[in-house]
C-alpha cells in the first residue's frame, strides 16, 4: 500500500512539473508572437508527457482512481454537449450529414450557430458555437474561399433555423466576391454602398436585416469618412436595431458586439472562444441550398392550431371580456383577439379563398378551450352555401358537440326569416339583461357570429328593415351586456354599403382584413393587398393606418384535427349542458314522434280539450317549435291548403291529421279526390285509429252528428264538382260550431274561389305552398297580398285570428317511404 501512495505521489509531482514547465511556454510565447509555431510545439510535447505520465499513473494507481477519472471526464463532456443543443438547436447546430431547417418554437430568440468543432482528446469532440442573430457582428479574416465556405454556412444555418421571413438577406459584393445567389439574397453593387450604410443604420422592424459586406482592399480605402462613422455606429448600435453584419475585407471597431474568427489551414481563432482552437466544418452540400431556397421561396407556412390552446381547459373567466390568440406574428408570439368594452364587435372581411372560414375556426376554437359553456355562449350563422358551422353539433358519425354552442344555423340562404328570429332572441336576451340588471359575472357572455351577413340585409324588405334595427341596437348596447357580434363576409360590395350605415358601422372598431381584402380597412391602408396566404391583417383602431398587426393563421379546415379537441372539450361538459340547436335550411324535419297517434284506440272517456292544435310544419324559429292551427268552436275553423306540390300538401294534410288523433279521441272522414294522391290518403287511413275513406264515387260532405270532434281530410277539394258544392260550403259555414271541420288541398286560389261562391269567411287559415302573393290577396286583409316568393319546402302560414302577417313554415316530412 505504502509503494503505491508514494507512486501516486510521484506521479502528482511529475505533473505538477509538467505543468509548471507549459506555463512558462505559454508565458514566453506571450512575449513573443513571432514565436508562435514553436509555442505550440512545446505546448503539444507537454501535454504529451502529461498524457504519457498520466498513463503509467493509471496503470499503477488503484482501479477506483482510474474509473473516477473515466467518469468525471465523461460527466463533463456530456454536461458540455448538453450545453451546445440547447444553445444551437435544429438546423443552428446539427452537422451537414444529419442537417435540415426547422422551426423555433414560438417566442424562443435565435440561439447560437454551429461553425465546427472542439477536440480535446481524440476521442472527444464538442461543437464550436458562435453568436450571431440578435447578438453580435462577425468579422473574418483568413483566405478569401475558405471565408466564402465559412460565411455560407453560417448564413445556411441562420436562414435555416429561423421561419421564413423573419431574416432580410443583403449581399454588397462589388466583384462578386462570394457564391451566395442560392440563397436569394438582395444584392447591392458598388454604387449602393452609401444607400445601404444609411439603410442600416435605421431599425429594422419585425424580421432581422443580415447584410454581407465582402470588400476587397480598394473598397476599404475608398471609405469616405461619413460611411466610415455610419460602419462603425453599425456596429455598436446594430445589434439593437436588429442588424447584424458580416464583414469581410473592411476593419470594425474594438466592440463587445463585434465577434472577431481569424481562419488559417480549415483552423479558426474566434475571439469568444479565447485560445481554444476550432477546426472548422466542410462546406455544406449543395442540396441544402436546394431545400431552404424552396422554404425561403415557399413562405412561412401556417402556425399549428394546438399551439393555440392553453395549458388548462377552461381557465378563463369573461367577466372582464373574451381575449384568445388565432395566430402567431412574425417573431413567432401569439396575438391574441380580444372583446369586451373596447372593441366590443369585429368585422372580417376577404374575398372568396383568402381563408376566412379558416379564420373563424380558429377564433371560435381558440375562445373554446378557454371559457367554458358557463362563460361563453356561442350562437352561429352561416348565410353561405355548406356546412361550415355543422361540426360544431352532433352528426350521425361523431355525438359529440362544442358545449358552448347554443345555435348554429348553417344552409340558411333562403331562410333570412331563421336569421332574424336568431336576432330577434338576441334582442330579447339584451332586454332580459337589461331589465334584472345583472353582473356580467351572473351569465356567460354571448358571441353571436353571422358569416356572410350581408345576405340577411339583402333586399328592401320588412325582413332586412328589422334586421338592420336589430343589429343596430345589438351593437350600440350589447358591448355593456356581455352580447357580441362578429361580421364576415367575402362581397367587396356589401362590405362598402355598410359605410351608408355609420350608426351600424361605427361600433365594430376590430377590424380582420384577409389577403386583398377591400374596404375593410381604412381607405388609406393598404396592408390587406400585400399580405401573403395563411395571414390576416388585424386591427382594433377601426381600420385606421398605423394601428395593423400581421398574423399567421393555423390550418384549422381539417374536421380530424379539430374532432379530438371538441370530443375532449364535449367529455368535460357539466351536468345539464343541452345539446345545441341546429338548423339546417337543406333537411327535411320529419313530423316528431310525439305528434303521432301511439296506437291505442280513443274511447268516448277520454278527455278532449276544447281547441285542439293542429300541427301544420316546423316554424323557422331558435327553437323547434311546431306551427299549429287552433280548431275550436268559432266560425271559420276550417283550413285550405293551396297550391300544386301534391307531395307536400299530402304532407301538411297528413301532418294535421295525426297530430289531432294523437290529443284524444276524433274520427277522421278522408275524401279522396285526386287519383295521384291516393297512396297518402290511404297510408294517413291506415295509421289514424278511426277514420271513413270516400273518394269520387261517394263523395260525402254530411258527416253524422258526434260527441267527439270529426274531421273531415280534403284530398283535390277542387274535383267535387258543382253538385257537392252547396253540401261543401254548408259544412264549411256550420261545421266548426259542431266541432267538424274541414282540412282541404286547392291546387289554385282560383279553385278555392269558385268552390265557395267568392266568399272566404269560411276559410279562417290556409297554408300556400308554391303560390305567389299577389294570387293570396283575396284570402289576405291587406291590399295586394303578402311579400311571398315561393320555395321548395317552404310554406307560408296565416291564421287570421292569431297573425297580423303570415309566417314561414316548412311542412313536416310525413308520407315518404322512411317515415
Amino acid at each position: 500500500m505504502s509503494h503505491r501512495k508514494a507512486l501516486v505521489a510521484a506521479v502528482r509531482q511529475e505533473l505538477a512539473e509538467a505543468r509548471g514547465t507549459a506555463r512558462a511556454v505559454l508565458a514566453a510565447a506571450e512575449s513573443a508572437r513571432g514565436e508562435a509555431q514553436h509555442r505550440r510545439r512545446l505546448v503539444r510535447e507537454a501535454y504529451a508527457t502529461c498524457l504519457n505520465q498520466l498513463a503509467t499513473a493509471r496503470e499503477s494507481a488503484r482501479q477506483d482512481i482510474q474509473e473516477r477519472y473515466q467518469d468525471e471526464a465523461t460527466r463533463l463532456a456530456g454536461h458540455l454537449r448538453g450545453l451546445a443543443t440547447i444553445s444551437a438547436t435544429g438546423a443552428a447546430g446539427a452537422p451537414w450529414r444529419l442537417w435540415a431547417p426547422s422551426e423555433p418554437e414560438p417566442g424562443r430568440p435565435p440561439g447560437m450557430l454551429r461553425i465546427g468543432t472542439i477536440s480535446f482528446d481524440e476521442t472527444a469532440s464538442l461543437p464550436a458555437l458562435i453568436p450571431l442573430l440578435g447578438r453580435a457582428h462577425l468579422h473574418l479574416s483568413g483566405p478569401a474561399a475558405t471565408l466564402d465556405d465559412v460565411i455560407t454556412g453560417l448564413l445556411l444555418r441562420a436562414l435555416g433555423s429561423t421561419r421564413p421571413g423573419e431574416v432580410e438577406l443583403i449581399v454588397y459584393d462589388p466583384q462578386r466576391l462570394g457564391t451566395f445567389g442560392q440563397l436569394g439574397p438582395r444584392f447591392v453593387g458598388p454604387d449602393g454602398f452609401g444607400a445601404l450604410l444609411e439603410e442600416l443604420g435605421r431599425p429594422a422592424g419585425d424580421e432581422w436585416r443580415l447584410a454581407v459586406l465582402l470588400a476587397d482592399p480598394t473598397t476599404a480605402d475608398e471609405l469616405t469618412r461619413v460611411q466610415r462613422v455610419q460602419l462603425d455606429r453599425i456596429a455598436r448600435t446594430g445589434v439593437g436595431l436588429g442588424v447584424h453584419l458580416v464583414v469581410r475585407g473592411l476593419d470594425l471597431p474594438d466592440d463587445p458586439a463585434v465577434e472577431r474568427i481569424m481562419v488559417r489551414d480549415r483552423v479558426a481563432a474566434v475571439g469568444s472562444l479565447g485560445r481554444i482552437e476550432v477546426r472548422l466544418d466542410p462546406p455544406p452540400p449543395a442540396t441544402l441550398f436546394r431545400d431552404v431556397a424552396d422554404r425561403l421561396r415557399q413562405g412561412p407556412p401556417p402556425a399549428r392550431l394546438a399551439d393555440l390552446e392553453p395549458a388548462r381547459l377552461w381557465d378563463e373567466s369573461s367577466r372582464y371580456g373574451l381575449s384568445a390568440p388565432i395566430g402567431d406574428s412574425t417573431d413567432g408570439t401569439l396575438v391574441d383577439l380580444r372583446l369586451g368594452d373596447d372593441p366590443p364587435h369585429a368585422l372580417i372581411g376577404g374575398p372568396p379563398g383568402s381563408g376566412k372560414t379558416n379564420l373563424i375556426y380558429t377564433w371560435l376554437g381558440s375562445l373554446a378551450t378557454r371559457y367554458g359553456p358557463a362563460d361563453l355562449a356561442l350562437y352561429l350563422l352561416d348565410f353561405q352555401a355548406g356546412g361550415s358551422f355543422a361540426r360544431y353539433t352532433p352528426g350521425p358519425r361523431d355525438p359529440s358537440w362544442l358545449p358552448q354552442v347554443r345555435l348554429a344555423g348553417i344552409n340558411v340562404r333562403d331562410d333570412r326569416e331563421f336569421g332574424l328570429a336568431v336576432l330577434r332572441h338576441l334582442g330579447e336576451e339584451l332586454r332580459g339583461r337589461t331589465a334584472r340588471g345583472e353582473d356580467l359575472a351572473d351569465h356567460p357572455r354571448i358571441v353571436a357570429v353571422v358569416d356572410e351577413f350581408p345576405v340577411l340585409l339583402d333586399g328592401r324588405d320588412a325582413i332586412a328593415d328589422e334586421a338592420v334595427d336589430l343589429l343596430e341596437d345589438l351593437a350600440r348596447r350589447g358591448r355593456s351586456h356581455g352580447i357580441h357580434l362578429i361580421l364576415a363576409t367575402g362581397d367587396t360590395a356589401a362590405v362598402r354599403s355598410l359605410w351608408g350605415r355609420p350608426a351600424l358601422i361605427a361600433p365594430f372598431t376590430l377590424r380582420i382584413a384577409l389577403p386583398k381584402a377591400v374596404r375593410v380597412l381604412a381607405d388609406d391602408n393598404l396592408a390587406a393587398s400585400v399580405i401573403p396566404r395563411h395571414h390576416a391583417v388585424v386591427n382594433a383602431e377601426s381600420g385606421l393606418a398605423g394601428a395593423n398587426r400581421v398574423v399567421r393563421l393555423p390550418d384549422a379546415g381539417d374536421p380530424a384535427t379539430w374532432r379530438a379537441t371538441q370530443r375532449r372539450l364535449w367529455r368535460s361538459r357539466p351536468l345539464g349542458c343541452e345539446e345545441p340547436r341546429l338548423f339546417d335550411g337543406d333537411a327535411v324535419p320529419r313530423l316528431p314522434s310525439a305528434y303521432r297517434p301511439s296506437g291505442r284506440v280513443p274511447t268516448a272517456d277520454t278527455p278532449v280539450g276544447s281547441s285542439p292544435g293542429a300541427v301544420l310544419g316546423e316554424r323557422i324559429d331558435v327553437s323547434a317549435r311546431p306551427a299549429r292551427l287552433r280548431l275550436g268552436r268559432m266560425p271559420g275553423r276550417n283550413l285550405a291548403v293551396l297550391g300544386t306540390r301534391a307531395d307536400e300538401a299530402c304532407d301538411v294534410l297528413a301532418a294535421a291529421a295525426l297530430s289531432l288523433a294523437a290529443q284524444g279521441p276524433a274520427h277522421f272522414s278522408i275524401v279522396c279526390l285526386d287519383p295521384d294522391t291516393e297512396r297518402a290518403a290511404a297510408r294517413l287511413v291506415a295509421e289514424l285509429p278511426a277514420a271513413d275513406w270516400y273518394d269520387a264515387s261517394d263523395v260525402h260532405f254530411d258527416p253524422p252528428v258526434s260527441e267527439i270532434p270529426r274531421y273531415l281530410i280534403g284530398y283535390g277539394l277542387e274535383s267535387a264538382g258543382p253538385a257537392h258544392r252547396p253540401a261543401l260550403r254548408a259544412l264549411l259555414d256550420s261545421g266548426p260550431s259542431r266541432r267538424v271541420h274541414v282540412l282541404g288541398w286547392w291546387r289554385t286560389v282560383s279553385r278555392l274561389r269558385d268552390d265557395l261562391a267568392g266568399r272566404f269567411d269560411p276559410i279562417g287559415a290556409w297554408v300556400a305552398l308554391d303560390v305567389h302573393g299577389s294570387e293570396l290577396a283575396p284570402l289576405y286583409p291587406q291590399p295586394g297580398g303578402p311579400l311571398w316568393r315561393p320555395r321548395p319546402r317552404r310554406a307560408l302560414f296565416f291564421d287570421r285570428s292569431v297573425h297580423r302577417t303570415p309566417e314561414v313554415i316548412i311542412p313536416y316530412e310525413v308520407n315518404s317511404d322512411h317515415t
